[in-house]
């Protein structure tokens, strides 16, 4: 499956399901709670390094069980073989997005993508895993960046020089702050799938993130899917705070 054609699927998603709620629990039992509690709505879930670390492959293999689609948030970065065979074994596990780092480089990204290019087409969802591409992380400041890779371009800069990089190189999409979606948006054209962290409904804390937006704000600024936290699997009925926000989206 070319990337045109998963990007046109997985946009065909309704509203609901494309809001991924962040599964950022320290153990499978409370992973599995979040996602039955969020109904048949509630079709993508984010497994991040806490998660799978805690409980692995199974609990990837037990969320898709609850039918649902797994985004695979492990930010690969290592040497090419590597992020490419770990790509294959995201596939293997029925992810239907999984990320790496852009800043890993040219070779490492087009390992990956081109091992998801390859990957067999999930029976459930028809569809093969996407990957996305870490331009820069939305925790991190214009005074952070600086310190940890020093250089006279701005911000925005990098941003944009990293997302061009990645689509260059066959990734099928970009994971950035809604903030950065104007520049993103004019500089790729509508193509590339963009998923947005750090968004807050309107009235509730950033928490540790700098660069965020409400659900609508990121929509209409160019985002596909959004990845939303706290908002949802602190509510006390996380599933109607779903629905809430994907009534939003509407």
């Amino acid at each position: 499956m070319d990337r045109i054609q998963l990007i046109a699927r997985l946009r065909d998603l309704p509203a609901a399901r494309r809001i991924i709620t962040a599964l950022d629990v320290p153990s499978m039992d409370q992973a599995l709670s979040l996602a039955e509690s969020l109904g048949a709505s509630g079709g993508f879930v984010k497994v991040g390094l806490e998660l799978f670390s805690a409980a692995g492959p199974e609990v990837v293999h037990r969320l898709k069980n609850l039918d649902r689609d797994i985004f695979l948030d492990l930010k690969y970065h290592d040497i090419p073989n590597t992020v490419a065979s770990a790509a294959g074994v995201a596939a293997s596990l029925g992810a239907s997005l999984c990320t790496m780092h852009a800043s890993n480089g040219r070779a490492a990204m087009t390992a990956a993508a081109t091992a998801l290019s390859e990957a067999r087409v999930d029976s459930r969802t028809g569809r093969r895993p996407a990957l996305l591409a870490v331009t820069i992380l939305t925790s991190l400041s214009e005074q952070e960046m600086g310190e940890v890779s020093p250089s006279h371009d701005l911000l925005q800069d990098r941003i944009q020089r990293l997302a061009r990089l990645a689509w260059d190189c066959g990734c099928d999409g970009l994971v950035c702050s809604a903030a950065d979606l104007p520049g993103l948006r004019a500089t790729l054209g509508p193509e590339p799938l963009i998923v947005t962290p750090g968004i807050r409904p309107a009235g509730t804390d950033a928490g540790d993130q700098h660069r965020v937006a409400t659900p609508r704000e990121a929509m209409d600024a160019g985002a596909d899917f959004l990845v939303i936290g706290r908002s949802i699997t602190r509510a006390p009925d996380p599933g109607a705070a779903l629905q809430a926000i994907a009534a939003e989206l509407t």
